[in-house]
């Protein structure tokens, strides 16, 4: 029977394995669902599946590097940042990409996590390891943080990171970094937060009520936010309309719910979330990579047979990258996600 795998799980069961990240042979893996006569124009059902490298302890955060071709993702608990480029091996980009120096034994996952790339061109890093968001120069790989603290108080662990408008960024920080979690020594914040990083600084919240906060994203015109929970009791991905001071005009709806996969005990939780140009979001939930419209209606699945993480779109846009588990894959769409 396939079971549901948490991230908590996933990561629990295979931290003893020995880790040998290797270059895939031209494997092909899982399928394509549809949902909905929608999906049509976006994806052919019968595309395959390619993976690409395995071997990682828990893939992540993929972004795509324009200036220069290449993609980066993390494998979070073995702090490590690879590069992927057509033609090329799989290689270490940041090591560590996290936490330098001893890991505590209160922390979980010392690694990078989301990452996105800012009209700087800089890499924006939640960094799950040092508990900030963190600035990264690709060519010196220099780094800088952005922010760590919110009223004086670290961060749980930094997870998911989006690109606002006008330098602004917005964060997730749930407790998975951390080995005890909620009950965790060094959680300093009574709550799981949602925040706002303002160009000039400035730390706001948007929402301090989530169990479990991860992915994160806009919509096209960044006047929307959406948020994922990898909540089992509320498996949800909430959308936030915006206010031209980037916070929440009214409380968040609804924007889709994954109770239904969830209860068929289909692998992984909504996770990470990106936004195509359309205004469709490719979602991370039960089962693997959900394509939903702007109204969040379930198109079609894109499965792996393992929980997916996350998702990128790169090289000419038409290409979806997805850190599913233990591997990096990727599949062609009809239409360029930018």
């Amino acid at each position: 029977m396939t079971m549901a795998i948490t991230r908590r799980a996933a990561l629990t069961g295979i931290a003893a394995l020995p880790f040998v990240p290797m270059l895939a042979r031209a494997a092909n893996v899982g399928g394509i669902t549809r949902f909905d006569s929608a999906l049509d124009a976006v994806i052919d059902v019968n595309t395959p599946i390619e993976v690409l490298g395995t071997g990682y302890r828990w893939a992540e955060g993929p972004v795509w590097v324009k200036k220069g071709g290449y993609l980066l993702f993390s494998d979070v608990p073995a702090n490590i940042a690879y590069r992927w480029k057509q033609g090329g091996a799989i290689a270490p980009f940041l090591t560590p990409s996290g936490l330098a120096g001893p890991i505590p034994a209160g922390i979980r996952e010392a690694g990078s996590n989301g990452m996105t790339v800012d009209a700087q061109g800089r890499l924006i890093i939640a960094d799950s390891g040092t508990r900030a968001v963190v600035a990264v120069d690709l060519a010196s790989k220099r780094r800088t943080i952005l922010a760590e603290r919110y009223e004086g108080k670290r961060f749980n662990s930094c997870n998911d990171v989006v690109a606002g408008k006008s330098g602004a960024l917005y964060f997730t920080d749930p407790p998975y970094g951390l080995t005890e979690g909620d009950t965790s020594p060094l959680k300093e914040l009574a709550f799981n937060g949602v925040f706002l990083r303002t160009a000039d600084g400035r730390i706001r919240v948007i929402d301090e009520t989530l169990k479990r906060p991860n992915g994160i994203a806009l919509c096209p015109k960044k006047t929307t936010l959406y948020v994922a929970m990898s909540d089992e009791a509320r498996p949800q991905i909430l959308a936030y309309p915006l206010g031209a001071d980037g916070l929440p005009r009214t409380a968040p709806t609804v924007f889709h719910d994954f109770s239904a996969p969830l209860a068929r005990k289909l692998p992984g939780l909504p996770d990470g979330l990106k936004v195509d140009k359309a205004g469709r979001l490719f979602a991370s939930g039960p089962g693997g990579i959900y394509l939903l419209s702007p109204e969040g209606k379930a198109l079609g699945l894109i499965a792996t047979g393992k929980a997916i993480a996350n998702c990128a779109f790169g090289e000419d846009g038409k290409t979806l990258f997805l850190t599913s588990s233990d591997m990096l894959a990727r599949v062609r769409l009809k239409s360029p996600g930018w």
